[in-house]
């Protein structure tokens, strides 16, 4: 099949946020306990929730995209993704690589701070300085890596419902979600920053109302998805019209 094209600066991303909104607001329950159901599969399955995180993701993207088209929706719809597992599964391990890297880095920071708080213990003053230096070290690598997890995901931010909506494979999924997530960048920073905010304001709600305003996030991406790669009815006919179907007369009683 021909490769999805995709629009250039094509995001507005307060649009993508309130028409979220308006569009889960009728059956907002519905997408509250898929997002629940979503975010523990995705975070409280400790090994298995690498490999199933984006046939997961996939169901969800699947939801929200036929809600825009004014089909009808079940909870049920979830679990679609699992039907193209290992395309998905393979983007949801390449997207989790930062997550994965991030949590050997802060066990090995963990394990070296102890190790460097009793060494300092013994060392006196020079202890206490080289323990202050590697950590603050630490603390700029760590920064450095937030950046790079940041732009890997507005990379690949694209390729699961790709792998939802088009034949493709994970190769070409992510690779042209890079491309158009390159050419709406401005967008989608703006985008994630708008999320940012919400799900801070979600946690100064006594924490929990983080768990309300995931359905308006994952709404919101659905919806910066399908401003970067509109929907185009795909049921062409392909069979051509029996003959006389249009009544010509060219080249009759030749």
């Amino acid at each position: 099949m021909n490769e999805p094209q995709y629009n250039v600066s094509a995001i507005d991303a307060s649009g993508c946020i309130s028409n979220g909104w308006e569009m889960i607001k009728p059956n907002y329950w519905l997408y509250f306990g898929v997002s629940i159901v979503t975010l523990l599969m995705i975070s409280c399955i400790p090994c298995v929730n690498i490999f199933i995180a984006g046939p997961v993701m996939g169901g969800v993207y699947l939801i929200y995209l036929k809600a825009m088209r004014n089909e009808a929706v079940d909870f049920g719809m979830m679990f679609k993704g699992f039907e193209k597992f290992v395309p998905l599964m393979i983007v949801g391990i390449v997207q989790s690589i930062p997550e994965v890297i991030a949590q050997v880095f802060r066990f090995s920071v963990d394990v070296g701070r102890i190790g460097l708080t009793n060494g300092s213990r013994q060392m006196g003053d020079t202890g206490f300085a080289i323990a202050s230096g590697v950590m603050i070290m630490a603390v700029v690598v760590g920064l450095v890596f937030v950046l790079i997890a940041a732009v890997w995901r507005i990379l690949l931010m694209f390729a699961v419902p790709l792998v939802m909506e088009f034949d493709l494979s994970p190769i070409e999924a992510m690779k042209l979600s890079a491309r158009a997530a390159t050419s709406n960048i401005g967008g989608l920073i703006l985008l994630l920053i708008l999320e940012f905010l919400i799900s801070l304001l979600g946690f100064v709600a006594i924490c929990v109302g983080f768990f309300f305003v995931l359905p308006i996030i994952y709404a919101a991406n659905a919806f910066a998805y399908r401003q970067v790669f509109p929907w185009v009815e795909r049921n062409f006919q392909n069979v051509p019209p029996p003959p006389g179907t249009y009544d010509g007369g060219f080249g009759r009683g030749m």
